[in-house]
């Protein structure tokens, strides 16, 4: 595959280029093109160029286009999908689930769109204003930046370039290199639905080239990035050096807090999802399991029979639960946080072991609060870290010793005690009888503190990819 810059499609200048493999069968798929930094300048040249006449489209006419979108990726669901599992890892089934999200989320941005229709500040709302009415509206930010990781880049896909196209920005795509063929499948329908030429763009490269070049040029209006803390912090330094918004979606190490009030057989298949899933590798999983220790061993128990009929498989076969990270050099990092939690005195009790790019589903018990793990120490595999508690203070205590803020979860029958945690938890979400991984698509999600800066979703994303003016109507009924 090339990359598109403008209306071409192309390859590198340099002729470098990134190869992309089958993590579970190490096959190589295909190549992207390793662009070089004067590339990406022309690209956000040829972005600032385009947006103004995008700008000028109606907005109902932007929305035909991005429902047309959508009805394409209908059309190529099982292709798109199969590229997704197969470049990615990640089980078939969770990859088809993942690219009919499109159907979702497209529509949302559309129809909200369409509907803000801003506020208006009637006359003698103030003193001395009697004759003056103000309103507001929204107008685009100009060029916007979407960095997109390897892990759900259909889903985060949908909250970063619809809404951004949807308000008028025109966009540049830059897709983690290890899986970019999908995301490149989807800038091609774009310009099959008809965006025009230099408002949809995709380039590829590594962060330190690619990366850099699109956060540090001043005519990028805002970077829309999900990844690792380190990455949105340096993006976010750059981009502020020339005034530019960032909105940054970054790392997590939740508390899923079970009480012994709680039902162990939901927070069991609560933990089934809300930390396996896509192998563990989601920013808002649940990967700290502050267990109360009266049920410490009854749970224990009960995820070991559990992840016992669990199959770990090749993605590629539908009836496979479990599939492998996304690389080989993934699952080594898993294993080595793994073994140094067990050097620092905690026990493996299944699990632990590697082959390639696949890892077993682990379960971790003997973490006390003070280790890495139990604080900083982010584990993207399927690793559940059971840490014990004797009271509910205790556990929000160490649930808030992280400087992760993402989300959170508790299970519990006390209503009253799960509203109090809720409140005193130091995160973006909190799910009450759940896992925190949830993320609909219209709620507000964004993290506290190094987890990020800003929220994505329906009801917020519209003004994350927009700026408001003001326009006042001075003695207009005088």
């Amino acid at each position: 595959m090339k990359s598109l810059i403008g209306k071409k499609w192309v390859d590198s200048l340099d002729g470098k280029v990134i190869e992309v493999y089958n993590p579970a069968t190490n096959e190589l798929i295909d190549t992207v093109p390793s662009l070089t930094k004067e590339q990406v300048d022309e690209a956000v040249a040829e972005a600032k160029k385009s947006q103004k006449a995008w700008e000028n489209v109606p907005l109902h006419k932007r929305g035909e286009i991005l429902m047309e979108f959508a009805r394409l990726v209908k059309r190529d669901r099982e292709s798109l999908a199969k590229t997704l599992s197969d470049e990615t890892g990640k089980p078939i089934k969770e990859a088809l689930a993942e690219i009919d999200n499109i159907q979702i989320g497209v529509p949302a941005y559309v129809e909200k769109a369409k509907h803000d229709y801003g506020n208006v500040i009637y006359r003698g709302t103030e003193a001395g204003q009697e004759n003056t009415i103000q309103y507001t509206i929204q107008q685009p930010l100009g060029v916007m930046v979407a960095i997109i990781p390897f892990n759900f880049p259909s889903d985060i896909f949908i909250n970063k370039i619809p809404p951004a196209l949807i308000m008028g920005n025109s966009c540049i795509l830059k897709p983690a290199s290890v899986n970019p063929l999908t995301l490149t499948k989807y800038v091609e329908l774009l310009k099959e639905a008809g965006i025009p030429d230099g408002v949809i763009q995709v380039v590829h490269g590594s962060g330190g080239v690619v990366g850099t070049a699109l956060t540090s040029n001043p005519d990028v209006a805002i970077v829309s990035l999900t990844g690792s803390t380190e990455a949105g912090i340096d993006a976010a330094q750059r981009v502020v050096e020339h005034c530019g918004h960032s909105s940054l979606e970054l790392g997590g190490n939740d508390a899923f807090i079970i009480c012994a009030d709680g039902d162990l057989d939901l927070a069991v298949n609560e933990t089934v999802w809300g930390r396996l899933y896509n192998t563990g590798q989601v920013c808002c999983a649940s990967k700290r399991f502050l267990v109360e220790n009266s049920v410490k061993d009854e749970y224990i128990k009960k995820m070991v029979e559990k992840i016992k009929t669990l199959k770990v498989g090749m993605p590629s076969d539908m009836s496979t639960d479990i599939g492998c990270l996304v690389s080989e050099e993934a699952a080594i990092e898993v294993e080595r946080q793994v073994n140094e939690t067990v050097a620092a005195g905690a026990k493996i009790v299944i699990g632990g072991k590697r082959n390639g790019a696949f890892y077993e589903p682990t379960i971790i018990d003997n973490i006390t609060k003070d280790m890495d793990v139990a604080k900083d120490m982010e584990i993207f595999g399927p690793v559940i870290s059971v840490i014990g508690f004797d009271t509910i203070e205790e556990a929000i205590e160490i649930a808030n010793q992280s400087k992760f803020g993402l989300s959170g979860g508790i299970i519990t029958r006390d209503t009253s005690k799960a509203l109090k945690v809720s409140e005193a938890m130091e995160c973006g979400g909190f799910v009450v009888n759940g896992a925190s991984f949830f993320r609909s698509f219209e709620q507000p999600f964004g993290g506290w503190k190094y987890s990020g800066i800003g929220n994505e979703g329906i009801m917020t994303t519209l003004r994350e990819m927009s700026r408001t003016k003001t326009v006042i109507l001075k003695n207009i009924m005088k």
